[in-house]
């Protein structure tokens, strides 16, 4: 009888271990991320403006007091239209001094003409001197490279009476004035900018650090300060070799894909810096096992709403996260907290909004 009780509890314990041994796993619940790809490298974001691609300073081609500025800054002006004036008395009395020395050397070769006929006339009935023909013959064409000079003074002098007037010499804007009404301007002198409107380019400048990391794949996103709505992509068409002495900044001017009305000159524009990079994925830093020299996390099966270690590749760590080269497909879901507290296998429950 005693053996038969030593034998009925010996298989209640069995019954009750094997009861334990045969407990499911408890589900747990896990915070944890998508795995999103990343192909673009943030190198920074920076102010610039939208400026015109091509500009010039206007200058007078002859020295003067200036009468007159017809235009101001910002306005839109057409091919020939006048900007500004000279005083345009001493190109006037130039002229009027040219025109008279035309009319003395006209007479001049007129008379000289007329002797030159009369002398080969009195030669060709054998009453004239060989000598004074030729004298005749020669006067003639000294009056007539005399007047040649004489018309191409009168020229030069219509030239300068129009130099006193400064002509745009296509459609701009006027983004400039350096001289200002009643100024005397010498010849060339820098008086007004013009900025042609129609091809627009964003102009950034960059420390030297980034400059120096530029490269044809890079690709720059231009948006508006005001309405980031607006937006375009460009790409480099050039790049300051030095340095501003003061900002330590290198001017980079980027040609724009395309031109959204609202880019007006002088914009105000964000440039946002991003490169092509090998394909990659960021995770937080807590999803980070590290067992036996090897970098695991936990990947969640979708199907079986359970959870297995895989090995990854990271090329980048810190204290806040972890780039991860290989070893995950995008898409896939993978635990960011509590991590060494989970098995394989085992049941997890997973918030589908959980970032």
């Amino acid at each position: 009888m005693k053996v038969l009780l030593m034998m009925l509890g010996a298989l209640v314990l069995l019954g009750g271990c094997k009861g334990d041994d045969d407990k499911p796993e408890p589900v747990r619940p896990v915070l944890s991320t998508v795995v999103q790809p990343l192909s673009q490298a943030q190198l920074g974001r920076f102010a610039g403006n939208i400026e015109a691609r091509y500009e010039s300073t206007l200058g007078f081609r002859v020295s003067g007091r200036i009468a007159r500025r017809w235009v101001d800054v910002g306005a839109q002006v057409e091919a020939g239209q006048t900007l500004a004036t000279l005083d345009p008395t001493d190109q006037q009395n130039q002229l009027r001094a040219a025109e008279g020395d035309l009319a003395r050397v006209q007479a001049q070769w007129i008379n000289a003409q007329a002797n030159a006929r009369r002398q080969q006339q009195l030669y060709d009935r054998g009453v004239g001197a060989q000598a004074q023909l030729d004298i005749a013959q020669t006067d003639l064409k000294t009056s007539s490279a005399s007047l040649e000079q004489a018309r191409a003074s009168v020229s030069q002098a219509r030239d300068q009476l129009g130099y006193s007037t400064l002509k745009a010499d296509h459609a701009a804007v006027v983004t400039a004035w350096r001289a200002e009404a009643g100024q005397t301007v010498s010849a060339g002198q820098e008086v007004v900018t013009l900025a042609r409107p129609d091809v627009k380019e964003a102009v950034i400048d960059l420390p030297i650090p980034v400059a120096e990391q530029l490269s044809p794949s890079l690709v720059f996103s231009v948006a508006s300060q005001l309405d980031p709505s607006i937006a375009t992509t460009a790409t480099l068409r050039e790049l300051e070799p030095q340095a501003d002495a003061a900002t330590r900044t290198r001017r980079a001017r980027l040609t724009l894909a395309s031109t959204p009305p609202a880019f007006h000159l002088g914009t105000a524009v964000g440039v946002t810096l991003s490169s092509a990079i090998s394909p990659r994925s960021e995770l937080p830093a807590t999803a980070l096992i590290e067992r036996e020299g090897k970098t695991l996390v936990w990947v969640v099966d979708p199907q079986q709403h359970s959870v297995a270690t895989r090995e990854v590749t990271l090329i980048d760590r810190d204290a806040k996260r972890i780039v991860v080269a290989s070893g995950l497909q995008p898409g896939e879901r993978v635990v960011t907290a509590g991590v060494n507290s989970l098995k394989p296998g085992q049941p997890v429950k997973v918030d589908e909004d959980a970032r």
